[in-house]
């Protein structure tokens, strides 16, 4: 597996081995890419269930200011922490070491324009954290929100202020880009 674009194009990324993981694939991350063009430079990148890291080390090649990816399986931070230091500026990331459930639950130190939800299959974890995104203040106005689920899954109930704006699936991948619309203080 490798990065795709951007200023990391083409370092090798570690991958956890075991079947808990199973990172998105270049395909996929190339085409969620395509539809962010021009709108990854600058933003706050969060990538929940990170695994290897793939989507938010894709982000800060992309020129991301800065990411935070959530994860606390052993196997796959292993995989994660080696992975941004061999990032030419690591400087840019942060690790939490926590359930993603926990880390949720606590005010959010800044919002983020860009989040990637990526959580195991088949579990209903997509929705629940996609309501603990909107209620927790965790998004930035207008923020996309990729959601990955399985390929068998419905659509996952995501809060009514995300409006969908595209979709795609690749063999057992369903995935889908959400963009939060909720109101700004100055519309009536």
């Amino acid at each position: 597996m490798r990065v795709i674009g951007g200023s990391e194009r083409g370092r090798r990324l570690q991958v956890p081995k075991g079947r808990e993981v199973r990172p998105t694939p270049d395909r996929v991350r190339e085409t969620l890419f395509n539809w962010l063009q021009g709108e990854v430079e600058g933003t706050a990148a969060l990538d929940l269930f990170a695994g290897s890291g793939a989507l938010g080390i894709e982000a800060l090649s992309r020129g991301a200011a800065v990411a935070t990816f959530a994860e606390n399986a052993r196997p796959a931070l292993a995989a994660l922490e080696a992975n941004l230091a061999s990032l030419t500026d690591s400087g840019r990331s942060e690790v939490v070491r926590v359930p993603v459930w926990r880390y949720l639950k606590q005010a959010p130190a800044r919002s983020y324009h860009l989040v990637f939800l990526d959580p195991p299959y088949g579990r209903g974890w997509a929705a629940r954290a996609a309501h603990r995104l909107e209620t927790g203040g965790w998004l930035a106005p207008g923020a996309a929100i990729y959601v990955e689920t399985g390929a068998d899954e419905s659509a996952p109930e995501v809060p009514a202020t995300w409006g969908q704006r595209r979709e795609g699936r690749c063999g057992e991948v369903a995935y889908r880009l959400f963009r939060n619309e909720a109101p700004t203080e100055e519309t009536p």
